[in-house]
């Protein structure tokens, strides 16, 4: 079955709403040239990667999916984007870090099993994740960002998923050893708008409408979880032909998984209760 567009989700992990603006210089190009819109987003709280990456693909808060951590992970039992999307007849793929797997699929990760897999029921078709198992300070066991976005172009090339989603968790890794105001992090941040930039018009020109944000922000001193502006809030970019609200609107994270379900031409399941902000 056929869907009435296709959608690509870029998730880069803890990105605060005034890095995105000052120092993603291919993705604000886009936006003074008129190609784009961008928006403030705010994060579900608690604003830490596990919560919000079941927000954003459920549209429901943590207090009501369940995952209050990201030691607390099991299969959430909600409609969510991927159950839709494979109710609906179409084809996902995800390039994200494993807890999205666990999530949205099964539970507990096994390496052997999990790390890739094509399985035509879904409810994710196309799953190729990465675990960052051994993560710490000092080694942040990323994978480079160009080989993400590699990875998601050949399963639209290979398998025409419909929709996909991509999680990087570089400078996310960074953020908590550097913080996200110094020289080091200014070169991060532009090094990963330099990969996206080789990506981005192969997508727009395959069909492919593009919302790129994050799953929350991050402070100075590298924290994230809590409830301000610095911790919660990032930016959402959008490429494709839909009407959206005023540039000063501030979009709810709870947003983003109704208005990914009706670009796609998917009913939104009761249990989303927020306004798609797209036309």
């Amino acid at each position: 079955m056929a869907l009435d567009n296709k959608l690509l989700l870029i998730i880069i992990d803890g990105v605060p709403h005034r890095n995105f603006r000052r120092l993603f210089g291919n993705l604000e190009g886009w936006v003074l040239n008129g190609d784009a819109r961008v928006w403030k987003i705010r994060a579900s709280v608690p604003s830490i990667s596990a919560p919000c990456y079941a927000s954003i693909h459920t549209g429901t808060p943590p207090q009501v999916h369940g995952i209050l951590s990201n030691e607390v992970r099991f299969r959430v039992k909600l409609p969510d984007i991927f159950s839709e999307v494979a109710r609906a007849g179409g084809k996902s793929g995800a390039v994200t870090h494993s807890y999205w797997s666990e999530f949205f699929n099964r539970h507990p990760f096994d390496f052997v099993r999990d790390i890739e897999y094509d399985e035509p029921e879904g409810p994710i078709h196309h799953g190729r994740f990465h675990t960052m198992t051994g993560y710490g300070h000092d080694n942040q066991m990323t994978p480079c960002d160009a080989d993400l976005f590699a990875t998601l172009s050949m399963l639209a090339a290979r398998h025409g998923i419909d929709y996909g989603i991509l999680h990087s968790c570089t400078l996310d890794s960074m953020g908590h050893r550097f913080g996200h105001d110094n020289v080091t992090m200014d070169h991060a941040c532009a090094a990963l708008d330099a990969m996206l930039a080789a990506f981005l018009p192969g997508w727009l020109k395959a069909g492919y409408e593009v919302i790129v944000t994050a799953d929350h922000g991050q402070t100075d001193r590298g924290h994230h979880g809590g409830h301000e502006d610095l911790q919660q809030d990032s930016a959402l970019y959008y490429f494709g032909p839909a009407e959206g609200p005023s540039d000063d609107t501030l979009i709810d994270q709870l947003q983003l998984a109704p208005t990914v379900l009706s670009r796609l031409g998917i009913a939104i399941p009761d249990t989303m209760k927020a306004k798609p902000f797209l036309i």
